[in-house]
């Protein structure tokens, strides 16, 4: 089976040979032009995301090297804590272009679908890695409770404050891309929960300048460890899901399954299969009743452009008649 944009799978007895014609010539051409544009876009919307992850690895590795300096210099654990997560931000950042590099490779006699699901499986590693580094803060901030030490609250209020500004301005580039990639969608939601860590740091170093209560640091560093957690969580439950080819986030088989039916010339839908090809593509694969087989390319036009529309732009139809209908003879 070739790319589904090109071909219809159909069961031999349903699809005489005529047909069979008309489909593989007289719309080749069309589906051809429409795969290349959505090629075309997907290729454009890598590139302009590899710009945006190699810019920011720069700012956020050059930021972890000066908190973690800043921390070692202030005795704050608050800052130490916030740049060993930041480093494995830094990491994250680095699976994810690489992911987002396999999520576009071509298929092989080997691998099919090229090795698009490795995208899915750093999704999941970056979850477990974050989860880690919550483990970490946690046991560090619960030693700081019983081991107090002095801390220069100054250095805490500006280093994070130009954490503020890198954090915050790589949240703002990854929020106008984070919609095509769960793994940018992930990185995204890292930097938000940086920016707000950052604040909340400022706000410790302001109260400890202010009262001495140098307590507020390893409760900082807890607090920054609840929105890791919490900002992970998504993430972590979507990669097992789409890891496992569950139904992808955002789409609903039984929603799917009745706008298919409710298109004119289907009489039913049955073994629909919706997975993850990618964490930017979604498949899906279906066998379709039809009235007879002079319907068939008007209803696999439809439901083609029901489907694009709705984001899945990888899908194949078998198309039946009632006479030979195979969900009648056990067939999967």
């Amino acid at each position: 089976m070739t790319h589904e944009h090109h071909h219809h799978e159909a069961c031999s007895a349903n699809l005489p040979s005529e047909h069979e014609h008309v489909l593989e010539h007289g719309h080749q051409h069309e589906h051809h032009d429409h795969h290349g544009l959505h090629h075309h876009h997907h290729a454009h919307t890598i590139e302009k995301l590899s710009t945006i992850y190699i810019v920011a690895v720069a700012l956020n590795l050059l930021f972890v090297i000066v908190e973690a300096v800043a921390g070692f210099i202030g005795n704050s654990l608050g800052l130490l804590s916030d740049a060993g997560h930041n480093l494995s931000d830094v990491f994250s950042l680095l699976l994810a272009m690489i992911a987002l590099k396999l999520a576009s490779s071509h298929a092989t006699k080997r691998f099919t679908y090229g090795h698009r699901k490795a995208s899915v499986l750093i999704s999941l590693l970056n979850a477990i890695i974050l989860l880690v580094a919550v483990g970490a803060i946690i046991v560090e901030s619960i030693d700081k409770f019983f081991n107090p030490s002095e801390v220069n609250g100054s250095l805490i209020i500006w280093t994070a404050a130009v954490g503020i500004v890198i954090n915050g301005v790589t949240a703002w580039v990854l929020s106008r891309q984070n919609q095509h990639d769960i793994n940018t969608r992930g990185a995204f939601l890292h930097m938000l929960a940086d920016t707000l860590v950052s604040v909340g740091v400022v706000v410790s170093g302001v109260v400890i300048n202010l009262t001495g209560w140098t307590i507020v640091d390893p409760i900082i560093g807890l607090v920054i460890a609840v929105v890791i957690l919490v900002s992970t969580w998504s993430l972590l439950s979507e990669s097992l899901r789409m890891s496992t080819d569950a139904v992808p986030e955002g789409f609903d088989a039984d929603d799917i399954r009745n706008r298919i039916s409710a298109q004119e010339g289907v009489l039913n839908v049955h073994h629909l299969h919706i997975w993850a090809i990618s964490t930017t593509e979604t498949a899906l694969t279906c066998h379709i009743v039809i009235p007879e087989t002079s319907m068939l390319e008007e209803v696999t036009d439809r439901v083609k452009e029901l489907l694009d529309g709705i984001g899945i732009h990888h899908s194949t139809l078998e198309m039946e008649t009632r006479s030979s209908h195979c969900h009648d003879k056990g067939c999967c």
